[in-house]
């Protein structure tokens, strides 16, 4: 039986490497939605390629022009961002890629659990600002969330080697991105291109700076709570710059399970739609042989001041991790566009957080206009205070 995928956002590294996937998996698995944000160009090569029943963009200009391009192709072009929700709900999609970065991919994320779907992220917005709704619309509907992300991803095979009340500590690695040994006042002054210049992953420019400032680290920390049930102290972050060791799980007994493999999106990605089966695919294989060593080392949190806080923030829990988030993509917005140095970008997370009057129990709009709030309040800081931040 064909399994029925819609892949929320197509264009970005994750939806190109998935349909890759599904492409090499086919006839078992077929896209039948796929949705962008802008980007025409490559949206339309897609849908052509891929000819899916329904195709949306979330912008409604870049939207009328991708209708206009499609005439005559069968495909139905849906426009603006409530189609996310829409094409998630679709009865006919048994699977959902959620991969759109940032805040804009959780309504159609929660859309997806609360229909007792698969759904399968690869962004971790969703459970970073929404665990606690998303998980229990998961618990009652019967819904099956799957992460894609490849440490997250790791640490659920690794899993499969015992049971959850087995589990003494989850290990999440981390690459140590382009400043592992750059001394802190160096990193605090990084150009765009330098924290763009990640050693070993091909990334998106959000999630490149994410990993230079380890905030990606930050957030899967956030991610690691929700998607296994574990308390923050089950948590530890080891740097391996090698990026082969994707995370480990610790057992009771001492046992330590690794998950192996090049740092090639693919597998996660394939793991995620073919679960609980294997099957050959295109991912890269990995030669230790070739490689020669794995290595480890501890982050400095000192230095690494955004993983640091990660860990308070999921300790605080409420609204702290809705804050946490937004206010970092605004201040990462705000970085790649040259009005505000590398270090500043913690420093406006920290603002945020407190000036926040921190909050639990929260609905969806609740987490909408508290991630709202922040990231005015980063626009405000910036406004009221612009030569303060530059120079942090």
């Amino acid at each position: 039986m064909t399994k029925k995928v819609a892949i929320l956002g197509s264009t970005g590294s994750i939806g190109r490497n998935a349909l890759e996937v599904i492409g090499a998996l086919a006839p078992a698995f077929e896209v039948v939605a796929m949705t962008a944000h802008s980007k025409v160009d490559l949206f339309c090569q897609q849908v052509r390629a891929v000819r899916p029943k329904y195709a949306a963009m979330t912008d409604s200009v870049a939207a009328q022009s991708c209708r206009k391009r499609l005439q005559g192709t069968g495909v139905e072009v849906l426009s603006g961002p409530n189609r996310l929700v829409e094409i998630a709900s679709l009865d006919e999609v048994d699977i959902v890629l959620c991969a759109v970065v940032g805040a804009a991919g959780l309504p159609a994320a929660l859309a997806v659990a609360k229909a007792g779907k698969t759904v399968a992220i690869a962004n971790k917005e969703p459970l970073v600002i929404a665990g606690e709704l998303l998980t229990e619309a998961a618990r009652r509907s019967g819904a099956t969330i799957l992460p894609v992300d490849s440490e997250h991803s790791a640490v659920f095979q690794a899993m499969q080697a015992g049971s959850a009340a087995e589990v003494e500590k989850v290990i999440l690695t981390a690459s140590g991105g382009p400043f592992r040994k750059t001394d802190t006042a160096h990193m605090q002054r990084a150009t765009v291109e330098q924290a763009l210049n990640h050693p070993t992953w091909t990334m998106g420019p959000k999630i490149t700076i994410d990993s230079a400032s380890m905030m990606n680290k930050a957030l899967e920390v956030i991610e690691a709570v929700w998607l296994f049930r574990l308390s923050v102290d089950q948590i530890d972050v080891l740097i391996h710059p090698e990026s082969v060791v994707h995370s480990m799980v610790e057992f009771v007994d001492g046992s330590v399970i690794a998950q192996l493999g090049t740092p090639d999106m693919r597998l996660p990605i394939q793991y995620a739609l073919t679960y609980p089966r294997r099957v050959a695919g295109v991912a890269d294989r990995l030669r230790l042989d070739r490689l020669g060593k794995l290595t480890f080392e501890p982050p400095d949190l000192k230095k690494f001041r955004a993983l640091a806080l990660g860990f308070e923030v999921a300790r605080r829990g409420g609204s702290a991790p809705v804050v946490f988030n937004a206010a970092n993509e605004a201040a990462v917005e705000a970085f790649l566009a040259g009005r505000i140095p590398f270090g500043a970008i913690v420093e406006l997370i920290e603002h945020c957080l407190d000036v926040h009057n921190e909050r639990t129990h929260l609905s969806l709009d609740d987490l909408l206009a508290i991630d709202d709030w922040s990231r005015q309040e980063v626009a405000r800081r910036l406004a009221d205070a612009p030569q303060t931040v530059a120079q942090k």
